[in-house]
């Protein structure tokens, strides 16, 4: 099994997972965790691009944004803008359900039975393996609905925020995050990318003043479905870089 940082919530992953226990990483707004399912291994980007290392030894933050397929992405972890039932859906949902096989329903529907009899509420992430996908990790969070009235953007942060921090809990190099809560949840693109990217750009910022604050993070790829929404999101990277 792969090092996934020191975190003492994740050394008690590693232990559970030698022992054939069946885990699933769930993380709340509050921060809390429990354990579930030990992931494959990860294909990090310093194997693919050396130059993602500084010669200090502190991680060099990229973010960027590009128009691809998250089911193939080779990072630690993708994001999944899922439903609060966590058991698939149209979308990114589908697609990722589709591509990691059979095994994540399982699991999914293990984690509502033993933590989320109600379903995962908006602006919450957990995690689970992401078995045959390239990402070892499947951080699921559920999005605001503009539709049904949730259309306060304190929503959207904390589904950003929550599976960011997840992703530095879990040890992640890079991760890959779809446009949440755009499309079919109502929310205009201009706006997703003004949130998301301030988001990101707020874990940039704390890797350079509190390095562990971030953890071993150094990738963080917004994968869109759209050259339209590529653009918003070249946008607000160009007017936000430092």
């Amino acid at each position: 099994m792969r090092h996934v940082g020191a975190h003492p919530f994740l050394a008690r992953l590693a232990s559970d997972g030698a022992h054939g226990r069946l885990p699933v990483i769930g993380l709340g707004l509050a921060g809390s965790a429990s354990s579930l399912m030990r992931p494959g291994p990860g294909i990090r980007p310093e194997e693919t691009d050396p130059s993602t290392r500084s010669g200090t030894g502190v991680p060099i933050m990229r973010i960027e944004a590009v128009v691809g397929d998250i089911t193939t992405e080779k990072v630690d972890a993708i994001v999944n803008a899922a439903n609060s039932t966590l058991l698939g859906g149209g979308g990114v949902d589908g697609a990722i359900h589709r591509a990691a096989g059979p095994r994540l329903l399982e699991a999914c529907q293990r984690l509502r039975a033993a933590e989320l009899p109600d379903g995962l509420p908006v602006g919450r992430a957990v995690a689970t393996p992401g078995f045959d996908l390239p990402a070892s990790w499947v951080i699921h969070t559920v999005g605001p609905n503009r539709h049904a009235g949730q259309d306060d953007p304190a929503l959207l942060r904390a589904c950003l925020d929550a599976s960011l921090t997840l992703a530095v809990q879990l040890g992640c190099v890079g991760v890959a995050l779809p446009a949440v809560s755009a499309g079919v949840y109502g929310w205009p693109i201009a706006q997703v990318a003004e949130i998301a990217v301030a988001r990101a750009r707020a874990v940039e910022d704390r890797s350079r003043t509190e390095p562990e604050a971030a953890g071993r993070l150094e990738l963080i790829r917004f994968v869109l479905s759209s050259q339209t929404n590529h653009e918003a999101f070249a946008r607000e990277l160009d007017r936000t870089e430092a």
